[in-house]
């Protein structure tokens, strides 16, 4: 190999890492831009993969462009010509794109919109279309990811620990449903809005979640999935400024993301009371307060209590003022939840509910509501539901009932698909274990 060689490696390597860079901020704008005109999502992916393709094969020899977003949707639109010229139908395709590719004469002059609200409509169109609840819950986290996160099949694949084979089929199809079901591109008004709104909010809380507490795998955390979580949160803020709980999801994600560095020691997980909050991101803290004062606003202005995302934003920021574990305000966090309880009730809140509780008034008020939760109409849903022998275990433990710990400890275990979760639930199961047979006979009995 050569000098020259070498040299031309490097360039072709930090050509290909641009136009990563590049497709990752770019394509959710350009597909949004191209589906606006072509009025199919599957053909504006396709489209935008047929423009990245020529930015791989031209970028490295002629310089990455001035305006590379400008350059990808320019090359985009060029391409749907030669699609349409090629196509059978290319009279009622022509009459179908009309002004906006504005063709003359065989030859096509294009002009890229650079209205910063027209390309923000595009995208708000977007985000609708991904997340349409005419899509099943796993189809709209995979397309959302596809489009608006710019994520590959496979790097999706591997997030959610699943076939490569699978992720594609999710998004075929979806893009079919879509297509089938004649899902408008728009942006839902009146009484469709806050429905399509809260399967938004659903899909990117998913997200975040599966990557701050991965249901299954080696890995405790996978940091990417948060990341692009925050980043589309942080979009839709910006789109929908007057939703109160597009702010309050931001908020919580912002607040959740600043313990990422704190929450593994290696490849342990590390809970939150005996995390070292001086590892916590201040800047995202600060962040999350803002967003979190955004949507309180929101809220007044519309005179309207805050939603559910607005609330546990509220009690993650209660967490994050405290330097000290010792210092949390466990009971203003317990009234949280009831509040939470009461706007968006569901087992799992009960269940963080129960804990709050057992921190405010003590484990055995915390244990009690738990054994009612079991023990009532919520019990079959939470019945294989690692948490609930996780959190009575931490319970038991705190009265001293430490054989009965272990053995909800190790349920626990047995339950969880996470491999780093399921090692520190056994080594909490051996500690209680210890603490079992390091007890007086007359306790052990009692």
């Amino acid at each position: 190999m050569t000098a020259d060689d070498t040299g031309d490696g490097r360039a072709d390597e930090r050509a290909r890492r641009a136009v990563d860079a590049v497709w990752r901020i770019e394509s959710p704008r350009l597909i949004a831009g191209l589906t606006r005109m072509v009025h199919d999502l599957g053909v504006a992916e396709e489209l935008a993969q047929d423009a990245l393709v020529a930015a791989l094969e031209q970028w490295p020899a002629e310089g990455v462009p001035r305006n590379p977003g400008a350059w990808l949707m320019t090359t985009a639109k060029r391409r749907a010509v030669d699609q349409i010229r090629r196509n059978e139908t290319y009279a009622r395709k022509l009459r179908m794109l009309g002004h906006e590719l504005e063709l003359d004469q065989g030859s096509a002059s294009f002009e890229v919109p650079d209205d910063p609200e027209v390309i923000e409509d595009d995208l708000l169109r977007l985000v609708f279309v991904s997340c349409h609840p005419v899509l099943s819950r796993e189809a709209r986290v995979a397309l959302t990811l596809r489009l608006l996160g710019g994520l590959t099949t496979d790097e999706i694949a591997r997030a959610f620990l699943v076939p490569e084979a699978t992720v594609a089929q999710r998004i075929v199809r979806a893009k079919r449903t879509l297509a089938r079901e004649k899902v408008p591109f728009e942006v839902p008004y009146g009484p469709d809005r806050a429905d399509r709104l809260a399967s938004v909010l659903e899909v990117v809380y998913l997200i975040f979640n599966e990557g701050y507490a991965a249901t299954a795998g080696d890995d405790w955390m996978r940091p990417g999935l948060c990341e692009d979580a925050l980043r589309l949160a942080r979009v839709l803020s910006g789109l929908m400024r007057a939703e109160p709980e597009v702010h309050g999801l931001t908020a919580l994600l912002e607040i959740q993301a600043s313990r990422s560095a704190a929450r593994t020691s290696g490849s342990v997980p590390v809970l939150l009371l005996d995390q070292d909050r001086r590892h916590w991101d201040q800047l995202l803290i600060r962040r999350g307060f803002a967003a979190l004062a955004r949507a309180e606003a929101a809220a007044r202005a519309r005179g309207v209590p805050p939603g559910p995302y607005a609330l546990q934003a509220a009690i993650a920021a209660s967490h994050a003022r405290a330097l000290d574990p010792a210092r949390t305000d466990w009971a203003a966090i317990a009234a949280l939840y009831e509040q939470l309880a009461a706007r968006a009730p569901s087992p799992v809140v009960e269940l963080n509910r129960a804990v709050a509780v057992g921190m405010a008034r003590g484990p055995a008020d915390g244990l009690a509501l738990l054994d009612a939760l079991a023990a009532g109409p919520a019990g079959p849903a939470l019945e294989d539901y690692h948490l609930l022998p996780s959190v009575r275990g931490d319970l038991l433990s705190r009265l001293g009932r430490s054989a009965e710990a272990r053995a909800e400890f190790t349920r626990a275990a047995a339950l969880t698909r996470n491999n780093a979760e399921r090692a520190l639930l056994l080594e909490r199961a051996a500690a209680e274990a210890a603490a079992a047979d390091a007890a007086p006979e007359d306790d052990r009995t009692s």
